[in-house]
């Protein structure tokens, strides 16, 4: 494999780790498998591209003649992006999760709800903004770094830094805040920690929205190179599971291993000329069925034992 191969390889990784630890994160920390993802995913890439078409005018005026003019306009965008996750995460709290989360069921109640959720987003959005593709403005540039003697375009590189501080700020927060103790605790014992007086309701607001607030970033940061459109979170919600169970539902570090290797597999399958790009979906399915039959629980996947 290339330097160049790698460089896609981490891209793609970077991403897929965005979504999976955002349902890894759901999923251990609420027991909801939140199927609505792929529509915080494509509602966010919308969002960015309205409030970007808003937005950038008004800061190519205000920072005209700016060195970090790009750097602004990059912020704009993705902070669009994030946001906008961040809210229509909230919103499925309010929809999908307190109503039902004390109900008989829950498990099935939330998976039900989130997809309805899910559907009937890209209908809203197919009647809105219509079924053509649409691209977000381009703010990371087409020019190319030299890293090591290696080409790295300027939205990989992007790409990969942003999810890197996007994780770390994450992970950091769950471990160093109060909020991110109790939601770390939550994912650990619920019931030990709704002995311990931690609210369930007040937990489980924080995490849909950060949790939308990646989906949201990893919309932004695809889009640069995808086009946006109604339907286009369901492949990002498929990979998003299928490395989430690859990497152990509820384990985040197994999540972003997963993600790693997906993105790797993804990159090789399609450099190989008979298979390509067409047999990607097929040669991950097997890489994940496999791994789950010699080791059930995913890579790191020790969930049941710590709930029970």
């Amino acid at each position: 494999m290339d330097a160049t191969l790698i460089v896609y390889a981490l891209n793609l990784s970077a991403i897929y780790a965005l979504l999976a630890i955002g349902i890894s994160l759901v999923w251990s920390s609420l027991g909801m498998l939140n199927m609505a993802h792929g529509a915080t995913f494509a509602v966010s890439g919308y969002g960015a591209l309205v409030l970007g078409d808003l937005l950038l005018p008004l800061v190519d005026t205000l920072f005209a003649g700016w060195g970090l003019l790009p750097v602004i306009r990059m912020a704009v965008l993705l902070g669009s992006g994030v946001g906008v996750g961040a809210l229509f995460g909230a919103l499925i709290y309010l929809v999908a999760f307190l109503p039902i989360h004390d109900k008989a069921n829950f498990a099935v109640r939330g998976l039900i709800v989130t997809l309805a959720i899910n559907l009937a987003t890209v209908q809203a959005l197919l009647w809105w903004f219509g079924p053509r593709q649409q691209a977000l403005p381009n703010v990371f540039g087409f020019g190319r770094l030299d890293i090591l003697g290696v080409p790295v375009r300027y939205d990989q590189a992007t790409t990969i830094m942003a999810t890197v501080l996007l994780l770390a700020a994450v992970l950091l927060w769950l471990r160093r805040s109060r909020k991110g103790l109790e939601i770390r605790a939550m994912m650990q014992n619920p019931e030990g920690a709704a002995l311990s007086g931690i609210s369930v309701r007040k937990t489980a607001l924080p995490v849909m929205a950060i949790t939308g607030a990646m989906a949201g970033a990893a919309a932004v940061l695809l889009s640069q190179t995808v086009f946006v459109n109604p339907g286009a979170g369901s492949i990002p919600l498929i990979k998003g599971m299928i490395i989430a169970l690859l990497g152990g539902l509820g384990s985040v570090p197994g999540a972003a291993i997963a993600a790693l290797l997906i993105g790797v597999l993804e990159a090789a399958t399609g450099a190989i000329p008979f298979l390509g790009q067409r047999m990607v979906l097929l040669v991950q399915f097997g890489f994940i069925i496999a791994v789950l039959v010699v080791r059930p629980r995913g890579i790191g996947g020790l969930l049941d034992e710590t709930r029970k």
